[in-house]
């Protein structure tokens, strides 16, 4: 990853050239002196973009009820509550967590490991995401929880999006996949 500060701006690239991209401002909230940053949008098209989106992730809090499997669609959407890592990289006394969505696309298969998804609130901890190709561009992306559960996705070739929704914690009845359907 290439990283260039223009003014308040922080610009990013993949090593590809069209890998993830994101434009980020950075500023300080003057009265705690937080980093206040803009909903962050990842794109995933390789194995090297998906290991930045699995560290954004990482230790993302995910309730049963928010893994949303579309067979029809080709479509997995998780949402979850993920710490922003640039408060806690600054130091931040208390990290805060933001609502965000993770989605794969072209799923051609989502298969649970000690996952029961009738447990609705049940909160799992998201650890990271691995992808392993197989026929390029296809393979599967395998997303790995505390406490054994795991998700393995079968993928004709990868297309992830993680996307910030704001900061907050996930609940009432709010369908987050339907957020990031478009």
């Amino acid at each position: 990853m290439q990283a260039r500060s223009a003014g308040a701006i922080l610009i990013a690239s993949g090593a590809r050239g069209d890998g993830y991209r994101f434009a980020q401002p950075i500023l300080r909230d003057r009265v705690r002196g937080n980093i206040v940053t803009g909903r962050r949008k990842l794109i995933g098209m390789d194995a090297d973009d998906l290991a930045v989106i699995s560290a954004h992730v990482q230790d993302a809090e995910v309730r049963v009820a928010d893994i949303v499997w579309r067979p029809g669609e080709k479509r997995l959407v998780i949402g979850m509550s993920r710490l922003d890592w640039d408060q806690t990289i600054a130091g931040t006394v208390e990290p805060r967590r933001l609502v965000s969505a993770l989605r794969f696309d072209r799923v051609l298969a989502c298969k649970f490991r000690d996952i029961d998804l009738e447990g609705g609130d049940v909160v799992l901890k998201l650890l990271g995401i691995e992808f392993n190709e197989s026929e390029a561009p296809g393979g599967n992306a395998l997303l790995l929880f505390d406490g054994r559960g795991a998700l393995r996705l079968d993928i004709e070739c990868l297309e992830c999006e993680l996307a910030d929704l704001g900061p907050g914690e996930l609940g009432g009845e709010e369908d987050v996949a339907s957020d990031l359907s478009a």
